[in-house]
């Protein structure tokens, strides 16, 4: 964490400054598009979305790289420690893992609802038992707590220039429309710890099942009703982006080139996929560097642009019309 991102959160106590350093240090290595589009916020916001996206990571890797001879008990005690540690520090107590002490902090700064994390960790214990999803709609349950929630805890620090609960939709749609790219990407890999992510339905409506998933992955060979079975579902992940698309020009207009740039590459991933004949059983998808910094280049103009507007127009409002609260992301502090 730089300095001045710290310093323009106004995070000046010295543990804070540590756990949230740790946060960025996870979103660096782990998330490199969403740390990509991360840097196009307002320097006073990126600390806390960094800590948003530790505590997703620090339970993710709990569920899924704990360790090759981590058991489901073993597991599950993680979560629990995590989940206790996260009720500690809720109640101003001191929590162990720097990760859940930013986050807390990042819960209260913003006002973010306690419930958006007891869903999430709720999600993440079915990934140590449910091994697939016999319908869509199964699958949109697990995804309202592993990634809706995940574009709902968002909302507060992005700003919003419409009323929070009408941005709130399109933001959790967002979301799932991530998650359902990480799903398609990721099919070969998630195969290999156990998981179907994609409907059994869906599948089984072009002759796919497990069986012929491992089958692919352990020969290395294509099938035809394979590759239909995952262009349906990119079709689908489609539908739920241009759900979600409306909510980035609800956002305030310092957040929105984040998000845009995120839309942008996630985006790109699916069309990788599409070009890459949908082999995500034997390869994951991976968006050229080239692309990703003119991606990145041009949401870093736009973002320039609108912080250049928005000091403008707060430079324009009378001192008490210039004072933006909780819903829009400043909590009356400078962007």
């Amino acid at each position: 964490m730089t300095a001045r991102e710290l310093d323009a959160a106004g995070v000046r106590d010295p543990r804070l400054r540590a756990a949230y350093a740790a946060c960025r240090q996870l979103n660096a290595r782990h998330g490199k598009t969403y740390f990509l589009a991360t840097r196009l916020l307002p320097v006073d916001r990126r600390c806390a979305v960094h800590a948003l996206y530790g505590f997703a990571r620090r339970a993710d890797d709990i569920v899924d790289d704990l360790g090759a001879d981590a058991t489901t008990a073993q597991r599950g005690a993680a979560l629990d420690a995590l989940e206790a540690d996260w009720h500690t520090a809720l109640r101003g107590g001191a929590a162990r893992d720097p990760v859940v002490v930013a986050v807390a902090d990042t819960v209260v700064r913003y006002d973010i609802a306690r419930r958006h994390f007891t869903d999430f960790l709720s999600s993440m214990r079915t990934d140590l038992s449910v091994r697939d999803y016999p319908t869509y709609a199964d699958l949109r349950r697990y995804m309202h707590g592993s990634a809706a929630v995940i574009g709902l805890q968002m909302v507060p620090v992005l700003g919003t220039v419409v009323p929070r609960e009408e941005a709130e939709p399109h933001a959790a749609a967002l979301g799932v429309a991530f998650q359902l790219t990480n799903f398609l990407r990721d099919v070969g890999e998630d195969l290999d710890r156990d998981r179907v992510y994609l409907p059994v339905d869906l599948l089984g409506s072009y002759g796919v099942d497990r069986e012929l998933l491992q089958w692919s992955r352990r020969t290395g060979r294509r099938d035809y009703r394979i590759t239909a079975a995952l262009a349906a579902a990119a079709a689908l992940t489609r539908e739920v982006y241009r759900e979600a698309e409306p909510g980035i020009a609800q956002l305030q207009p310092v957040s929105a080139p984040c998000v845009r740039t995120a839309f942008v590459l996630y985006g790109d991933i699916l069309r990788v996929i599409e070009e890459d004949g949908y082999a995500t059983v034997h390869r994951r998808a991976v968006v050229g560097g080239g692309r990703r910094a003119a991606v990145a280049l041009s949401g870093l103009a736009r973002a320039v642009a609108a912080r250049r507007r928005w000091k403008k127009q707060r430079a324009d409002l009378p001192l008490a019309g210039g004072e933006i609260g909780v819903r829009d992301g400043t909590r009356g502090g400078a962007a």
